[in-house]
């Protein structure tokens, strides 16, 4: 299971619930994260997007806002088309009949949030901060899961802010990393298989096992082609129909786990090295949905040997069925970090696709 991360800000009536979110949501959205914040009604019927009303300040505030009562929900985004419909609709703005279970509706919104905040209810079991009202003696006994209780001071949205600075990034971390090693390339310029040829008795995929062993849950091979026998008996997963290139096995590993990041590498990095794995999976931090190194000097995008959390699958598939294939693209679309790798970590970079690419390697090796 993948920790979601949604936390619940609790406290009685009138004890500053809206005046807290409202207060952090600058300040997280200025981090460059994501943020939905989940208002519930109970009874009294929506008035999601009506002025001075609580939701209409959190979506005043920057946040996407889903409304919630007995009968209905209400989901006001502000545009980007990575935003989901409750229930899995995907019209920007929806009134329906609530019929998602509380925990399916967190589990969907989370592959489109960094945070979810949820004004209100105790009954959920999530962790919570609980705002003390004045003379409150203690907690409810229905207030479980309580990470902190926040007196009512003018000291509110710090604390709160450290609590997440602390919170987010253990359940960022917490998410499963797999590794998907793409050996689909039809090796034209090279005129063989590039994953089979071999330095130091290895074939160049056996390496890139090995680099990655330890550092993912499981590594999986993505697209056709010989296998080594020592590599006989590890998983394999066909590219997709619906797209071309690297973006077709990508697709491919995250549609078959859904809910894991990705460390994807390409079967043409001869020089690929364990340093290098842990320095990018070390770039990952919320807020980022992916991490395309830059080398110094090269103007493009390494989308080859890099990193893609869950969230980055609804924008590659937005690409794929756009009919647009070039990864790089992501860019444009969410929230990607391009860091340089230290100098002497480089080579891990230098693909190889020619038997002039591969003497130069030798040279200058």
């Amino acid at each position: 299971m993948v920790p979601i991360p949604a936390l619940a800000i609790c406290g009685s009536k009138n004890s500053g619930k809206t005046t807290l979110i409202e207060a952090v949501l600058p300040r997280l959205l200025a981090a460059g994260l994501k943020v939905a914040v989940i208002k519930e009604t109970g009874r009294q019927p929506l008035q999601a997007d009506r002025s001075g009303k609580d939701s209409d300040r959190f979506f005043q505030a920057g946040a996407d806002v889903l409304c919630r009562s007995d009968d209905e929900q209400f989901l006001r985004r502000h545009g980007f088309y990575t935003s989901p419909g409750p229930g899995g609709m995907a019209a920007a703005v929806c009134r329906h009949k609530s019929q998602t279970p509380d925990e399916v509706l967190l589990c969907e919104l989370s592959a489109f949030y960094d945070l979810i905040l949820v004004e209100g209810p105790r009954r959920l079991s999530l962790p919570k901060v609980w705002l003390a009202a004045e003379g409150e003696p203690s907690l409810p006994p229905e207030a479980t899961d309580v990470l902190a209780v926040l007196p009512r001071d003018g000291a509110r949205p710090a604390a709160l802010l450290a609590i997440l600075d602390e919170w987010l990034p253990r359940l960022w971390r917490a998410v499963p990393v797999y590794a998907g090693v793409l050996i689909g390339g039809a090796s034209s310029r090279m005129g063989a298989a590039k994953h089979l040829l071999k330095s130091d008795g290895r074939t160049w995929l056996e390496r890139t096992v090995e680099q990655l062993q330890g550092a993912a849950v499981e590594t999986i091979l993505l697209g056709r082609g010989e296998v080594p026998v020592s590599l006989a008996g590890m998983k394999r997963l066909a590219d997709v129909p619906d797209a071309s290139g690297p973006l077709a096995g990508i697709l491919s590993a995250m549609r078959w786990a859904p809910r894991a990041s990705w460390l994807i590498a390409a079967c043409d990095l001869p020089l690929l090295s364990r340093a290098a794995v842990d320095w990018l999976l070390g770039c990952r931090r919320p807020g980022v949905w992916a991490v395309l190194p830059q080398l110094s000097g090269r103007p493009h995008l390494e989308t080859l040997f890099s990193h893609y959390d869950f969230r980055a699958r609804p924008p590659l598939e937005h690409l794929a069925a756009a009919g647009n294939f070039r990864m790089a693209d992501l860019i444009h679309s969410a929230p990607v970090a391009t860091p340089t790798p230290p100098p002497d970590l480089a080579s891990a970079w230098a693909n190889v696709n020619s038997p002039g690419d591969l003497q130069k390697l030798h040279d200058e090796t």
